[in-house]
């Protein structure tokens, strides 16, 4: 074999090693993105769970102190006139 030959040879070969070891890379670093993507969602869904909990907490406190003390609407009354 020819020294061209065989520097082509080496060339190609170690192009392709480094192209194999690149996309290699890239796809270890995607990966591991996805996943970081998939703790933030599991992490939004545990918050929004807990949002939902201390909303129906407070609701179902609401309702009691409803039951417990009268509250009456005044929104349909007419507003105090100044001076009265």
């Amino acid at each position: 074999m020819s020294r061209a030959a065989k520097g082509t040879l080496l060339g190609t070969t170690l192009l392709c090693g480094a192209t194999v070891a690149f996309v290699h890379y890239v796809q270890t670093s995607e990966k591991a993105a996805m996943h970081q993507g998939v703790i933030r969602d599991e992490e939004r869904r545990r918050i929004q769970l807990e949002r939902k909990l201390d909303f129906e907490m407070q609701k179902q406190l609401q309702d009691e102190m409803l039951k417990e003390q009268s509250v009456r609407d005044t929104s349909d009354e007419a507003p105090p006139l100044k001076g009265q």
